[in-house]
C-alpha cells in the first residue's frame, strides 16, 4: 500500500463569540486541513490549528510545512508503517507540531478504514464517550454567571473559567458562579500563565468554598520552576498546560514533580502518536490526564476524543474548540449530547470531508 497524493489547504472560520484569555482576544481561527490518499482507494483526513502564541506555527507556516516538507516525505510511502513515517517528519519538523498533527491523524484515519475499526477501538477502546468541560473566556462578572447558566441550561456539567488578568477579580467571579450554579457543576479554572506564584496562591485560598476541581497552568512556561512552586503550596491540584509541549516536557514534570495533572493537545505535542508515548509517562507518574485543544475544527477535535476514548488514565476533557466556529466543514466529525461527546461509529475518524 503506498501514498499517492497528499493535499493540504486553509480554512478561516469566525467564532460566534470571540473570546478573551490572558494574552490575546480571538474572533476566528485558520485551520489547516490535510487528506491523504492511497493506491488502495482509501483516503485518510487531518487537520492542523496552528497558533504563534503556543505551537509557535503560522497558518501559512503551516501549510507550507505540509505542501512543502510533508507531501514530498510521505508521498510513495506505506502509511500503515506510521511510526517509521512520523518519526522521518519529526526529523523534518521538529518545531510544527500542528503539521505533524494533522499527518499523525491522516495516518489513523487511513489505519483505522483499513481495519474498519474506529481509531478509538483500534487503540484500546478504554471508554466509548467522556464528558467535557467547555470554556468561558475572560468577561465582565455578570456576562461570565449569564454564560454559565446558559451552558448548564444546554446541559453542560464542567466549565471552565478563563482568567489570568487579575485574580482579585478572577476569584470573584469564580465566586459568583458557584453561587449562581449550583454545587453539583464541575468547575476548573485556566490561568494561562498570569499570575506570580504569589497570586496564585491567594486565588486558591480565596475561592477554596468554590471547590475547584483543578488551577491550570498559572505560571510562565518558560518559568517551571514556578509552577513547581505552586504545585507544593496550594490545596487545588495543578495542570501543567503550555509547560508540556513535548515527550520530554513529560519527563521533566514528572521526574521533578512540577505538576499534579498535565494537559494533553494534540496540537502541542504532534498528535495521537506522540500523546500515547506521553500518557505512559503520566500514567507512571501517576499524572491525572487532560486532553484539551485549541481553536480547532470539529475533525481535529475528533482525534482528541478518539485518543481520550482510548485511555483509563485520562479522567478529563476539554474538547470544546469546535463549538463557536462559523463554517467549519468537518462540522459534524464528533457528537455532543447534554455535555459529553460521542464518536461517530464510522471506521476511522468516522468522518470524511467533502471533496
Amino acid at each position: 500500500m503506498r501514498i499517492t497524493q497528499i493535499e493540504a489547504w486553509p480554512v478561516t472560520m469566525k467564532l460566534r463569540e470571540p473570546y478573551t484569555i490572558a494574552y490575546e482576544t480571538v474572533d476566528e481561527a485558520t485551520n489547516v486541513f490535510l487528506r491523504i490518499e492511497t493506491d488502495r482507494g482509501v483516503t485518510g483526513y487531518g487537520c492542523a490549528a496552528p497558533d504563534v502564541g503556543v505551537t509557535g506555527e503560522t497558518p501559512e507556516g503551516c501549510l507550507g510545512d505540509l505542501r512543502d516538507v510533508a507531501a514530498p516525505l510521505l508521498k510513495g510511502g506505506d502509511p500503515t508503517r506510521y511510526a517509521l513515517l512520523l518519526e522521518k517528519l519529526f526529523v523534518a519538523l521538529p518545531t510544527a507540531p500542528a503539521a505533524r498533527a494533522a499527518v499523525d491523524m491522516a495516518l489513523f484515519d487511513i489505519l483505522g478504514k483499513l481495519a474498519g475499526l474506529p481509531v478509538w477501538k483500534l487503540l484500546g477502546g478504554f471508554r466509548d464517550r467522556i464528558k467535557t468541560s467547555v470554556t468561558i473566556g475572560v468577561m465582565a462578572q455578570e456576562d461570565t454567571i449569564s454564560r454559565a447558566l446558559a451552558l448548564t441550561a444546554e446541559g453542560f456539567r464542567a466549565l471552565k473559567l478563563k482568567g489570568g488578568l487579575d485574580a482579585d477579580d478572577d476569584a470573584r467571579r469564580v465566586l459568583a458562579v458557584r453561587a449562581a450554579v449550583g454545587p453539583k457543576i464541575e468547575l476548573r479554572f485556566d490561568a494561562n500563565q498570569g499570575w506570580s506564584v504569589e497570586e496564585s496562591r491567594v486565588f486558591v485560598e480565596r475561592v477554596r468554598s468554590a471547590k475547584l476541581e483543578l488551577l491550570e497552568q498559572p505560571t510562565r512556561r518558560d518559568q517551571p520552576d514556578l509552577l513547581g512552586r505552586v504545585c507544593q503550596s496550594v490545596c487545588l491540584p495543578v495542570m501543567a498546560d503550555e509547560s508540556l509541549m513535548s515527550l520530554r516536557d513529560a519527563f521533566r514534570l514528572a521526574r521533578r514533580d512540577l505538576a499534579d495533572m498535565v494537559n494533553i493537545k494534540l496540537m502541542k505535542v504532534g498528535g495521537i502518536f506522540e500523546a500515547i508515548h506521553i500518557n505512559g509517562v503520566a500514567r507512571a507518574a501517576r499524572l491525572e490526564v487532560m486532553v484539551g485543544c485549541m481553536d480547532e475544527a470539529a475533525l481535529a477535535i475528533a482525534a482528541g476524543l478518539h485518543f481520550a476514548l482510548s485511555r483509563r488514565n485520562v479522567a478529563y476533557a476539554d474538547l470544546d474548540g469546535h463549538l463557536d466556529l462559523i463554517g467549519d466543514p468537518s462540522a459534524g466529525a464528533v457528537q455532543l449530547r447534554r455535555g459529553v461527546l460521542f464518536p461517530n461509529p464510522a471506521p476511522g475518524l468516522g468522518f470524511d470531508m467533502p471533496m
